[in-house]
């Protein structure tokens, strides 16, 4: 399963959002059950981008 083009665009420019932070990036993942792509970075930032293309923060944010 590959990511859509929007979820890549979407998971692009978070990554610089979060990179111009100075904020590591630890885990990339596409979740291959629910097509959903995950990232963590820093101490406490997880982000969701689903498959609409919505970016959602768990557990904790910017």
């Amino acid at each position: 399963m590959l990511p859509t083009a929007a979820q890549s665009i979407m998971c692009v420019t978070l990554c610089q959002s979060v990179t111009n932070m100075f904020t590591p990036i630890f885990v990339l993942r596409l979740d291959e059950r629910t097509g959903n792509i995950f990232v963590l970075a820093g101490d406490n930032i997880q982000i969701e981008i689903y498959l609409d293309t919505l970016p959602r923060l768990k557990d904790g944010g910017f």
